[in-house]
């Protein structure tokens, strides 16, 4: 029989016991961080890697897959703002990988500069890797945190090879300069009004 205390603690227990709220995975965004701003017109965004969506891959998951975790980057952090040329911002690798009780994931992209459809002035690629062996009870938890992590990562490093191989297409940060004011000058004698 239960008494009134115990029935109160009931759902307590049962949240202590895993029957608590289900976890909310908030899409990941990067517009918070320094933005890129390349001295192109356009941006493009190129996908060459396709999960398979078959075992080992485990892509499917992830309740923030890193094929959109990496277009997200791409799209909050880089900013056309030239009046010529174009970026591709390509996806090389986007792997989440699961053998029994190990996690692999390797993200790799390259952004390239062409100033003409067949000429390729410059290019950075960035890459991150990681693995987890252990306890998967929560499979989308794990990759949701394996990828929060790796992209944590990857915003460094991408910025870092952008800064380190395309330094010369990066514009400077903050708001253009105003446009000056031209007043003509003329000669006023000490003490005279002007004008």
């Amino acid at each position: 029989m239960l008494t009134r205390r115990s029935s109160l603690l009931l759902p307590w227990l049962l949240a202590a016991c895993g029957g608590g709220e289900e976890r909310d995975f908030p899409p990941l965004h990067y517009n918070y961080l320094t933005p890129l701003r390349l001295n192109v017109a356009t941006i493009q965004i190129e996908q060459r890697f396709v999960p398979s969506g078959a075992p080992p891959d485990v892509n499917q998951l992830d309740p923030m897959p890193p094929v959109q975790a990496l277009r997200n980057m791409a799209t909050d952090r880089l900013q056309a703002l030239g009046a010529a040329g174009q970026g591709v911002f390509v996806i090389l690798q986007a792997s989440l990988i699961r053998t029994n009780n190990t996690i692999t994931a390797n993200f790799a992209v390259e952004l390239d500069i062409y100033t003409s459809p067949q000429v390729r002035a410059g290019f950075a690629n960035a890459s991150v890797a990681g693995s987890y062996t252990g306890d998967i009870d929560d499979v989308s938890s794990k990759l949701y945190d394996m990828t929060k992590s790796l992209m944590d990562r990857m915003n460094v490093e991408f910025e870092y090879q952008v800064r380190h191989s395309l330094g010369g297409w990066l514009l400077p940060g903050g708001a253009p300069p105003a446009a000056v004011q031209q007043e003509p000058l003329t000669a006023v004698p000490l003490g005279a009004p002007r004008p």
